[in-house]
């Protein structure tokens, strides 16, 4: 009698087990209102993001893998030349922005190109939250093109800054890169979004200088 009871409660249990085994993992609060992330993977050719377009559907790709909130518009932080050209600082919104950890990074575009901003290695964190390698890990991945000078605008003159506007993954072309740990070389080693420019536009020319073709996301609010 008392065999025949237990086999009667564990087949009643096994059900309930096996769906809290097979239950989706809960996704961090934070990580669902985040609103900043720094690229996990760029798309693999390099500076070619497919223009800017291409670049903003990455953001949106990455960030719905992750779990972010539904209904925000992505952009990228990325500016572009000549004809129609565009400043990364006028198209990502105003701000605030947080990142998956809920930390706040900038509370709008001025607080964003200012020393008062709180970017960094460990903020400037993908959209899973994960922390990028920079200078002095194994691997350097500290390079993040951005095109854009220090107060996120589009550079000026005749050189190559956005690898044919992100269409490009020749070794001829650069662009302008940042270091989301804040310290290297360059003119501007401290710099978040102008750091250098590249050694080329290609995926192993990014890599040669420190990088790896990733990039900045913001979401439009």
């Amino acid at each position: 009698m008392k065999r025949a009871c237990f086999f009667l409660l564990l087949a009643a249990a096994i059900p309930a087990l096996v769906a809290f085994s097979s239950a989706p993992e809960a996704v961090p609060a934070a990580q669902t209102d985040m609103t900043f992330f720094l690229t996990s993977r760029g798309p693999g050719d390099g500076a070619n993001l497919g223009g800017l377009e291409g670049a903003d559907a990455h953001c949106a790709m990455l960030a719905e893998e992750a779990g972010a909130a539904s209904g925000l518009t992505w952009r990228a932080y990325l500016s572009t030349t000549g004809e129609g050209g565009v400043n990364a600082r006028d198209r990502i919104g105003g701000g605030p922005w947080h990142n998956a950890n809920g930390v706040v990074v900038a509370s709008d575009v001025a607080d964003l190109h200012s020393e008062d901003n709180h970017l960094s290695k460990e903020n400037s964190i993908t959209e899973t939250g994960e922390v990028i390698s920079g200078r002095g890990d194994d691997v350097n991945r500290h390079d993040i093109i951005t095109g854009s000078t220090p107060d996120g605008m589009a550079a000026m003159g005749d050189d190559d800054t956005t690898c044919s506007n992100w269409t490009s993954n020749s070794s001829d072309g650069s662009a302008l890169v940042g270091h989301h740990d804040r310290v290297g070389g360059g003119a501007n080693p401290t710099s978040w979004n102008a750091s250098h420019g590249s050694r080329g536009c290609g995926q192993e020319d990014l890599r040669g200088t420190g990088g790896d073709g990733l990039f900045y996301c913001f979401a439009m609010r």
